[in-house]
């Protein structure tokens, strides 16, 4: 049993297309609404083979010669550049510069290597400089607040580095990546470019979507690219996990101006006023989806309730704006779920019209 075959279950009604494993006893099957469905293989029968997912042997090379690359091999070129002499270390013959390309401009990339099987294929990983900079780089994953070093090495200018072959069962390792950029030139005086250190959060639902993959300068196949440079200005994009909330929706603006945290100095029993308005917690939102942004909100929220959880009576006024109430109900799960000593209302309607929570603690 392959990828690629037909097969028809033996307990019951029903079989699809194997698309995938798991281990050596279970295979993922893809019925005829998209849903992949584990099995185990003794409860299936192969009703028809493909032979076209055999791989050929100039197939099996490829990926062979893939799985060793490392950081510091050949660095593939584009635009007319010129093959890049490989090395590991500061030393070799200095790249021909690109007119206007004396600002960093650095992507990530994704490339399947097989386009027309998007749902099983493997994924190559590449680093783009498109600018007249060496750069030193590591490419990391993250879990759990800690690195792992997936590759690093040096970059050499306008051309674009193999990184490294993953398959679909990969994907949730590469949820979160990290990439650290130092730039320099060799041997001529150059612009001082800061330490680039930027984190990603990786769609990986768009890995298993066709038109994802679009037409570039840097490929001959469509790929997924993730800016992580921009004219010298590092990819605004912010993490935020999803342990809390999922599948959520943004509450529409609302028409109320934004309001700042105020506490009176002193006074414990001041009203505590914070603005959960995303536009109030951050200068910039690019990247952030709306999910990712409710998230934000709470995580917000927490950190206040934390903070003054044990000031018995002290009150809070969250301000969320009315919307369509998703974030109001969200704090309210998050007060009945840890925090339900506490009381809380609906703040002053004349002072904050229907957009508020007063929130009361007791320890």
């Amino acid at each position: 049993m392959k990828i690629g075959d037909k097969v028809r279950f033996l307990s019951e009604v029903g079989g699809g297309k194997v698309v995938g494993f798991r281990g050596k006893d279970i295979a993922l099957v893809e019925d005829a609404d998209g849903f992949e469905i584990p099995m185990q293989v003794r409860e299936l029968v192969v009703i028809e083979t493909d032979d076209y997912n055999i791989p050929t042997p100039q197939q099996k090379e490829k990926r062979e010669f893939a799985q060793v690359k490392t950081a510091t091999q050949e660095a593939a070129p584009y635009r007319g550049v010129s093959q890049p002499t490989p090395s590991s270390a500061v030393g070799h013959q200095s790249q021909s510069e690109v007119s206007g390309n004396d600002v960093l401009n650095v992507y990530l990339a994704y490339v399947p290597t097989d386009i027309k099987q998007v749902s099983t294929t493997p994924f190559e990983t590449y680093l783009v400089n498109d600018s007249n900079y060496y750069l030193y780089y590591t490419y990391s994953n993250i879990e759990n607040q800690s690195c792992l070093i997936r590759s690093q090495g040096l970059i050499e200018p306008n051309t674009k580095l193999f990184l490294e072959e993953f398959e679909k069962a990969q994907l949730n390792d590469l949820e979160r990546v990290c990439i650290q950029l130092i730039a320099f030139k060799e041997g001529k005086p150059f612009a001082i470019k800061p330490a680039v250190s930027v984190e990603l959060r990786i769609d990986v639902v768009k890995f298993y979507k066709l038109h994802t993959f679009q037409e570039n300068d840097f490929f001959e196949e469509p790929a997924l690219l993730y800016e992580i440079v921009r004219n010298d200005q590092p990819a605004k994009q912010m993490y935020v996990s999803a342990e809390e909330v999922k599948n959520a929706l943004i509450q529409k603006k609302d028409v109320q101006p934004a309001r700042k945290s105020v506490q009176r100095k002193d006074d414990r029993n001041a009203v505590l006023e914070v603005d959960l308005h995303i536009n109030a917690l951050l200068d910039d939102t690019h990247g952030l989806s709306n999910a990712d942004m409710l998230q934000y909100q709470l995580k917000k929220f927490v950190e206040v309730m934390e903070r003054y959880k044990n000031q018995q009576g002290k009150r809070i006024v969250f301000i969320h704006g009315k919307g369509e109430g998703v974030l109001r109900k969200a704090l309210l799960d998050e007060l009945k779920r840890k925090y339900p000593r506490c009381k809380w209302q609906d703040a002053s309607f004349q002072e904050y019209g229907f957009g508020a929570t007063q929130v009361i603690i007791h320890p």
